[in-house]
């Protein structure tokens, strides 16, 4: 693991939540020993509020081309968040068997990680 990697935090929320987690997603996680102490889906709204933690970068996959709309950052002691956006298809809407949706999923958290430590390698 990257030396970097132990000083970020990371958080996760969506424009337009569920309500609960998916289950495969929680699977997914659980597979990779990745702990979700008490998962819940939320909404993005959460992190703009004044109480929010400060976030230095946010990253978004949200997709233009599939009409969903990127939040607009506040600025927090007078500066805005670097913003990434990382496109990647969406697990949840993958089709077919069981397998097939658990491999859609396995994919995308495959990709995610290895995005991440390409990033997180770029950090001191």
């Amino acid at each position: 693991m990257n030396k970097a990697a132990n000083s970020w935090r990371a958080f996760s929320a969506g424009s337009q939540p569920t309500g609960t987690p998916n289950p495969l997603a929680l699977e997914t996680l659980s597979h990779h020993g990745i702990d979700m102490k008490a998962p819940r889906s939320k909404s993005w709204d959460e992190f703009a509020a004044d109480d929010a933690p400060i976030m230095n970068t946010i990253v978004t996959v949200c997709d233009n081309a599939a009409g969903e709309t990127c939040p607009i950052w506040p600025q927090k002691n007078g500066r805005a968040p670097k913003v990434l956006h990382w496109s990647f298809p969406d697990p949840a809407a993958a089709t077919g068997s069981e397998a097939m949706k658990r491999e859609a999923f396995e994919k995308v958290f495959e990709d995610i990680r290895l995005r991440i430590d390409k990033f997180l390698a770029t950090q001191k």
